[in-house]
Parts: C-alpha cells; structure tokens; sequence
C-alpha cells in the first residue's frame, strides 16, 4: 500500500457514519448487506446513506454487487489488511522479529482473507 491509498482510507473513515457503515459490514462478513438493511440497522435516512457508501465504495472500503433492485455491500477485508501492514510495518524499527510478542492471532477465517473478485 502507498501513502496515497491509506490517505484516501483515512479520509473515508473519518465520517462518523462511514466507520459506523464499515465496521457493521466488516461484522457480516462474508454475506455483506443491502443498502436498506444498513439503513435500517445504523437507523439512517437512505439518501444520507447513499452518499456514505458512495464515498466508502470510491476509496476501495467496500466492494458492491448489483443483485436486481438491490446492491449488496461487502466490508474489503484485504484492503483492511493491507492498511493494517502499511501501518505496522516499521514495527520495532523494521525487525518485526521484536514485536512477536505483541502479534495475536488473526480472529479472521481464510475465507475472509481473501480478495474479492470485482464485479
């Protein structure tokens, strides 16, 4: 990841209602949600939430799929990941060997590891 790509996320996720919308998705993983489902959970007007998504879709946050009427929202847990590496990976000067300790073990199955294809 470039600083450019972790810039726009960051920018992305600094709505209140964008971290709100991602962390919800990021919890249905892998299924996602429809947009009225998101808007009835998070108890938000569907135009507000049009304009949140639009903004989470454009920096890469969430992958969307056309399903008829609807479009289903899916958290980009690789991109997540990758923002997560970006950030940490000039942990303990750069000898990451250092900061075993402070490593857990991801809570994430493989499946949700993976890339999602674009549609």
């Amino acid at each position: 990841m470039d600083k450019l790509t972790a810039t726009s996320v960051f920018e992305s996720l600094s709505s209140g209602v964008r971290l709100d919308v991602f962390r919800l998705l990021v919890k249905k993983v892998p299924d996602g949600m429809v947009a009225g489902e998101i808007a009835t959970t998070l108890e938000l007007p569907p135009t507000n939430l049009s304009f949140h998504l639009k903004a989470l879709t454009q920096a890469r946050l969430l992958t969307v799929q056309q399903e008829g009427r609807y479009q289903r929202y899916r958290a980009n847990i690789p991109l997540m990941l990758d923002l997560i590496a970006y950030l940490t990976e000039e942990c303990c000067s750069g000898n990451p060997q250092q900061c075993i300790d402070l490593r857990t073990t991801p809570v994430c199955s493989a499946s949700v590891l993976l890339p999602i294809p674009p549609t």
